[in-house]
């Protein structure tokens, strides 16, 4: 593959966009934006759908360990959990997204603590006419390549109250820096890890998770359907040893990719390797990506950025633009 054939088919270069991801990254999380500091919060509720749900998603993991508990809603309802001591988190990059807007829109006759970030459209409108936190961020490209703006712009606003070190936030910028330099788009002509996979992408492809990781799964599911227009499906790692390694004694044209983080709990890399020598021994061609080091959140948003890449060097391959998605389109005209 050559820029030529990057520029040729990515219609509305969503390449460039990845290209910046560090720069954005470290902007968004440095920008002058008003802090919310809110006492007593003892649980989280993030609404969002898609590239936005992604980001609920990410944070979830990330605060996995802590003593806040987190709730991520794709949907229209809010759980009844939800008390004057949660925060309730609603993200939509188009600032259009009907599910969101719903959730929104009920919180009116729940005692809680709400904060919305969108790019604008009916999301602010509805926040500034009805008195609800509000924070504006831009979208770059798309919903999906805006996720580092996103991302890093609402640990920003949000850092006074969501217990995530500042150091491991600009360790996961510096790791996205290099990072960049092996998968951007002027390293195709060399060995580029992102490029490597995106090779063997094709057919149907599931992903294996630990524990952990289930954002990047979900993350990469979502990116392979959207930007390579093919079938994706996530399976826990553990999980799958008691249910779905069965699916595999059959013949098919699915493909397996293992996502491992650096440091998964001994029992995980047990699983990992008898996974893999059944994959091995039944003659079914793997790949396997293994995160860097550092904190959870640099593993999540350099994984992310790779596999993210990954899919739009698959499109490419395929002589497929990564960036329509008609059928989303067509859906949303006739959701109300």
């Amino acid at each position: 593959m050559e820029i030529f054939d990057l520029k040729k088919y990515d219609s509305q270069k969503m390449y460039e966009t990845y290209d910046l991801w560090p720069e954005i990254a470290r902007n968004a999380y440095e920008n002058k934006f008003e802090k919310i500091d809110i006492k007593n919060i003892d649980n989280v509720v993030f609404v969002g759908n898609g590239g936005s749900g992604s980001i609920g998603d990410t944070i979830g993991a990330i605060l996995s360990k802590e003593d806040i508990h987190v709730t991520n809603v794709k949907g229209y309802l809010l759980p009844k959990t939800v008390d004057p001591n949660s925060l309730v988190i609603v993200t939509s990059a188009s600032g259009n997204t009907i599910e969101s807007l719903s959730v929104l829109k009920n919180l009116k006759n729940i005692s809680t603590n709400v904060i919305s970030f969108s790019s604008g459209g009916l999301m602010e409108k509805y926040c500034i006419n009805n008195n609800v936190r509000f924070q504006k961020i831009s979208k770059i490209h798309s919903p999906r390549a805006s996720f580092t703006n996103f991302l890093y712009s609402i640990l920003n606003v949000l850092e006074p109250i969501l217990p995530i070190e500042n150091n491991h936030i600009y360790e996961s910028i510096s790791e996205l820096e290099k990072t960049k330099k092996n998968i951007f788009s002027e390293n195709i002509d060399r060995k580029n890890k992102a490029l490597e996979l995106a090779k063997f992408i094709d057919n149907v492809i599931c992903i294996y998770y630990p524990a952990g990781l289930q954002a990047t799964a979900i993350r990469y599911k979502n990116c392979l359907q959207e930007n390579t227009k093919m079938h994706a499906m996530v399976e826990d790692v553990i999980e799958t040893c008691h249910n779905g390694i069965v699916a595999w004694e059959k013949k098919s044209n699915v493909k397996p990719i293992l996502i491992q983080g650096k440091n998964d709990h001994v029992k995980t890399r047990e699983r990992w390797n008898i996974l893999k020598d059944y994959f091995v021994s039944n003659n079914i061609d793997y790949r396997k990506v293994e995160s860097v080091n550092g904190s959870i959140l640099t593993k999540i948003i350099n994984l992310t950025y790779l596999l993210d890449y990954s899919s739009i060097y698959a499109s490419i391959l395929n002589k497929i633009d990564p960036t329509p998605v008609k059928s989303i389109e067509d859906i949303k005209k006739k959701c109300k």
